[in-house]
């Protein structure tokens, strides 16, 4: 399991870690009008999925601003973001924020995503900040899970993941 901290406080992570060269596994998060969505729904396409805490932090906020200014350079990759944020709160967010090339997710429900990618928080019932690039197989081209969780992710080597990915 990854090594993370939270505000350099020990924490544990629910669920597998996911490698390089795995099969991504399943998941099924809501989307912000309620609608369910799995890692099959975006089938076929590379996908650079993060994981955050909040949307309502600062470097949350900054990260996701960050991947959808960079949106356009990815072409077709699809640019997912998932917290335990409600999915009205993100609806909210992403409209005030003028976030038009990521598309929020909410695993507030079950964990479904967290425990999947192995970043469910036990002692928070939040999201560890991770990114995931899965290509068109499904197969994990690049994981990241960040070491202090709110600290920013590596964004050069994600976003030339996601460029390689096929």
């Amino acid at each position: 399991m990854a090594n993370v901290t939270f505000k350099e406080k020990a924490i544990t992570l629910l669920g597998n870690e996911v490698k390089v060269g795995d099969k991504a596994p399943n998941f099924t998060v809501l989307a912000n009008d309620l609608s369910e969505v799995t890692l099959d729904s975006t089938k076929g396409q590379v996908r650079l999925i993060t994981s955050v805490p909040s949307l309502d932090t600062g470097v949350c906020d900054a990260e996701i601003r960050r991947f959808n200014e960079e949106a356009n350079a990815l072409g077709s990759v699809k640019i997912l973001t998932v917290s335990c944020d409600l999915p009205f709160a993100q609806k909210r967010w992403c409209a005030a924020s003028g976030i038009e090339n990521v598309q929020t997710l909410s695993d507030h429900r079950d964990l479904s995503f967290g425990e999947a990618f192995g970043v469910a928080i036990q002692e928070l019932r939040l999201l560890a900040r991770a990114v995931f690039v899965v290509d068109s197989n499904d197969t994990v081209t690049y994981a990241e899970y960040v070491s202090e969780a709110t600290n920013h992710p590596n964004y050069e080597a994600a976003l030339e993941a996601a460029k390689a990915a096929k």
